[in-house]
Order: structure tokens, then C-alpha cells, then sequence
């Protein structure tokens, strides 16, 4: 063998050493003994070559949203945004449908995509479909399910949530209360079940503990979505004498806009709506609850749970809607009985009532 020869069958086993050290995909260091011929015929060397693999990233989840109602609906929109950060964030690849109904194609969808798409998580609102959700849920228990819903979780991969906003409801009650010129305010709702009562009746208690003699009159549209049957609610308050609205349900700040009246939003901040009336409103946060089950799943310790706290104050999941000035416009003693309050809930020196009775408004 000549020389060029043996340098040549050098090179061509060093470049075979290199790309076996980059496919290499354990996560410690491997040693890797290659026999080489040098450039005397008789002489032979042992190569050691150590290569330290770059680790895997971790794993991006497939998620998936179904939502009954239109995504402009501010219940599901909070959901919808949460799993949007996340996607942002490269956590999560998210896909989603929305407007599904209440009419059995929940059913349909939710098991059309477990088979076919068999995403990590699936997310949703299960009010007006749980025993739909509960039925696909059980037929699929490697995927975590994770819904909305006024009822328990359900072994093994069925977790439920649910808006527990209660505590700013309770502020902005306080600030109607201080506020009203009638000693009269309105709150328009969706349905009278238990996670829209609890609202209700904060918002009351506050109200009146800020000003015991206001009436607080309530309507129910019978609805989740529907901004014109809310509207038309609300304007028979204002007819009725209510000069602050709690917009519990989408379509009240409008008929509060109309009437140059202060108004309050729901679920999330709604000031752009109406910068000139909005003062401020309960915000719901769905972003501790989707960090937390990303956390499990990736981990493989998901378990089926009520996931209640990740929405109130103490993780974050419930706030009062920024100002936007407003504090400079209202009164400093009414800023400073919320602020003082919101402070107290928390540092858990103050807990606002979860009553979800029926509200016995006026």
C-alpha cells in the first residue's frame, strides 16, 4: 500500500468515527474505539473518540380546542387565548373548532379527532355536552381530556375547570354599590346555573356592603351566546331605573354605551369595547391551568383532578380588569375600598362568599 493510499484510508476512517459520533443520541457521553492504520504498514493505533450528544428538546404536545360556541364568546375565547400563548411559546401544537353546538356533534367531533388526529390533550367546554364529553373521554383514556364544567372529575384522564371569578366579581360590585345615583344596578346572565350564580350573587354582596341600599336587578337570556337578546335585557334595566350594568353576558355594554352609563365586563378585559364606559371587570386567566397540565403530561404524572384553583386569585387566575385611568376618574375613596380589598383576598385575609343559589335579585 502506498502512501497516499494509507492517508487516504486514514481520512475515510476518521470522517466514518465523525458522522457515527453524530448519530449519537444518548444523553451521556459515549466512548467510541476505532482501529486505525497509520502510516507505516505495521504500526496500528487504538483512537478514542468521545462524544457528548446534544439532548433531545422537549417534547411539543398535540392539543387540540373544542368549544360549543362561537370563539368571540368570552368564556371559551379565554380558553382559546391561553392555548394560543401556549402555542406561541412552542409548548403545544394547538388545532381547534369552534361554534360546535349543543345539537350531539360534540360527540361526533371529539371522537373523530381522537382517532384520527390522537392529540396529547384536548380542551373545552363541557356545559350543555358533559355527558358526550365524559362518553369520548372514557373511550380514549391515553388522552387527557380537560373541560369546563359544573360537575367532578372522572378517573382516569377527565379533569374539568371552571371560571371561579367570583373575588373580582365581588369588587366591581363594590364599585356599582359606590357609584349608582338610583341605588340601582343591573346584571344580565347567561343561564341560572351554579358558575354564572356565584357572580351574581359576589357582585350583590358587594353591591350592597359598599351601599345598603341598592337593589340589584338580575336577567337571564336563557343563553351563552346571543349579544342581542342580552342588549335588549339590559335596556329594559335601564328602563327600569338600573344606571350600572355588570355585562355578566356579551351585548349589555353596548345598551350601557348608548345610555352613557357605567358598565362592567366579564371574563376578560373588554375596555376597547367602550374605552368611555368600561371601568373595569372580573378577568378570568386560563394560563396557570394550561402551564399546569402542559407540566403533567409532559411529565407523564397527568392524573384526573379538579383544576378549581388555578383560577381564583392565589395562582393568578382571577384579576380586575387595569384601570385605563379610571382610577383617576372615580372617586379616591371608592379606588381605595377596592384596592384595599383586592389586597386582602390576596394576602387571604379576606374570602369573598361562593354562593350558588339561585340570586334573589330585585
Amino acid at each position: 500500500m502506498t502512501a497516499q493510499h494509507r492517508v487516504l484510508v486514514v481520512s475515510l476512517l476518521l470522517v466514518a468515527v465523525f458522522l457515527s459520533a453524530c448519530q449519537t443520541t444518548a444523553a451521556t457521553p459515549e466512548i467510541i474505539r476505532e482501529t486505525v492504520v497509520v502510516t507505516q504498514p505495521a504500526e496500528v493505533m487504538e483512537k478514542i473518540v468521545e462524544v457528548t450528544p446534544t439532548p433531545a428538546g422537549p417534547k411539543v404536545l398535540k392539543v387540540f380546542g373544542a368549544f360549543a360556541t362561537p370563539i368571540e364568546e368570552p368564556w371559551d375565547g379565554v380558553i382559546h387565548s391561553a392555548l394560543q400563548e401556549a402555542q406561541s411559546k412552542g409548548q403545544i401544537e394547538y388545532k381547534w373548532q369552534d361554534n360546535i353546538g349543543y345539537a350531539g356533534d360534540m360527540e361526533r367531533v371529539l371522537r373523530q379527532v381522537a382517532e384520527q388526529d390522537k392529540p396529547d390533550m384536548i380542551f373545552g367546554d363541557a356545559f350543555g355536552n358533559e355527558e358526550a364529553v365524559r362518553r369520548v373521554a372514557a373511550e380514549f383514556p391515553e388522552i387527557a381530556f380537560v373541560f369546563g364544567s359544573g360537575l367532578g372529575p372522572s378517573e382516569p384522564n377527565l379533569s374539568v375547570f371552571d371560571n371561579w371569578i367570583h373575588e373580582p366579581a365581588y369588587l366591581v360590585g363594590l364599585i356599582a354599590g359606590k357609584m349608582t345615583k338610583s341605588n340601582s344596578v343591573g346584571v344580565v346572565g347567561g343561564f341560572p346555573v351554579p358558575e354564572v350564580n356565584r357572580l351574581i350573587n359576589a357582585f350583590t354582596q358587594g353591591a350592597k356592603e359598599a351601599n345598603p341600599n341598592v337593589k340589584v336587578k338580575v336577567s337571564f337570556i336563557n343563553s351563552w351566546f346571543d349579544p342581542a337578546a342580552a342588549k335588549e335585557a339590559a335596556l329594559a334595566q335601564v328602563a327600569a331605573g338600573a344606571d350600572v350594568l355588570y355585562a355578566e353576558r356579551f351585548g349589555v355594554i353596548e345598551a350601557a354605551q348608548e345610555n352613557d352609563l357605567l358598565a362592567f365586563g366579564n371574563m376578560s378585559d373588554q375596555n376597547s369595547l367602550a374605552p368611555d364606559t368600561v371601568v373595569s371587570g372580573p378577568v378570568w386567566n386560563m394560563n396557570p391551568t394550561v402551564q399546569y397540565v402542559i407540566a403533567q403530561v409532559a411529565g407523564g404524572t397527568y392524573t384526573a383532578q379538579d383544576l378549581k384553583d388555578f383560577s381564583m386569585y392565589a395562582k393568578g387566575g382571577a384579576s380586575l380588569a387595569p384601570w385605563h385611568g379610571w382610577d383617576q376618574k372615580l372617586p379616591a375613596d371608592v379606588v381605595k375600598l377596592v384596592q384595599d380589598k383586592e389586597q386582602a383576598i390576596k394576602s387571604g385575609l379576606f374570602r369573598v362568599d361562593i354562593s350558588e343559589s339561585a340570586p334573589t335579585g330585585e
